[in-house]
């Protein structure tokens, strides 16, 4: 029985294994200095709180942000609700608004960007609504939807929605002719050639647009949540602006900047297994 794994040189072996340490040890070292930079800005933060520099009724000191945070995980005070209510109100809403902006803009953009008949018919509307800030829309939503939950999820929608359509869009027409010919050559029809060539080819920037939509709609929330809100992080933050707190108003951008990131992060991930083929090209 033959062996097929092939040696490699111990020359070769040795310098492969130089190289990994040498990689591991920059990024344990990247990682240190990272570490020491923030440690140092928080100490320099909480100084200048605590001397004075800074007045605590502006910015309140780190240490002091961590004791409200920790307050709030339990406690509803002042502006009457614990933290996992907000977190809970603010994600559902999100998910509702950036959900039904990705299934309703990636296929519009894919199919704008590849059928010209399609784009002719859309693309004037869409250009009409796209430069119309999520915000102004607010006024029309109540009046069509009214306070309630579906208006904080139409002004979120369409801030993530314009992002997922402008990307998908620009993804399919940057499809290389050849890339088509060669399918058309090969036989493809017209809906293979869209779905097997310029769709896989738009994916890296269909998830930029996803990407980009995510964080519109994060940064949509508080606005949203304006509208007649008894929960929420935005809620949490308007509340903490009306009493006068910042470690309130801290914690609630906080909270939403780490689960902006963790949303970031398992979309990459997401985009990882689906676009296999450009981690490999």
């Amino acid at each position: 029985m033959s062996n097929n794994t092939t040696k490699l040189p111990d020359g070769v072996a040795d310098s492969i294994k130089i190289e990994v340490a040498a990689r591991k040890k920059e990024s344990r070292q990247l990682l240190l200095i990272s570490i020491i930079s923030v440690a140092i800005f928080l100490f320099l933060w909480e100084f200048a709180v605590r001397i004075g520099w800074i007045d605590s009724k502006h910015l309140s000191a780190p240490t002091t942000i961590v004791e409200t945070f920790i307050m709030k995980l339990s406690d509803p005070n002042p502006e009457g609700g614990v933290l996992g209510t907000h977190i809970a109100t603010s994600l559902g809403l999100v998910l509702v608004g950036y959900g039904a902006a990705v299934v309703i803009g990636v296929p519009l953009g894919l199919l704008m960007g590849y059928y010209h008949t399609f784009d002719k018919l859309v693309s004037p509307i869409f250009e009409i609504v796209r430069p119309i800030p999520p915000i102004a829309w607010i006024p029309l939503s109540i009046i069509w939807l009214g306070i309630g939950t579906t208006a904080k999820a139409f002004i979120i929608f369409l801030a993530a929605f314009v992002p997922c359509v402008i990307n998908s869009y620009t993804g399919v027409k940057l499809t290389p002719a050849v890339y088509l010919n060669v399918a058309k050559t090969s036989g493809a029809s017209t809906w293979e050639m869209f779905w097997t060539v310029s769709k896989n080819y738009a994916m890296p920037l269909v998830f930029t647009g996803v990407q980009v939509a995510l964080g519109n709609a994060w940064s949509t929330l508080v606005a949203a949540e304006m509208l007649a809100a008894i929960a929420g992080l935005g809620y949490m933050i308007q509340q903490g602006r009306l009493l006068a707190r910042p470690d309130i108003i801290i914690v609630g951008m906080l909270t939403i900047g780490v689960i902006g990131a963790i949303l970031t992060f398992l979309l990459s991930k997401l985009e990882n297994h689906i676009v296999k083929w450009r981690s490999r090209s």
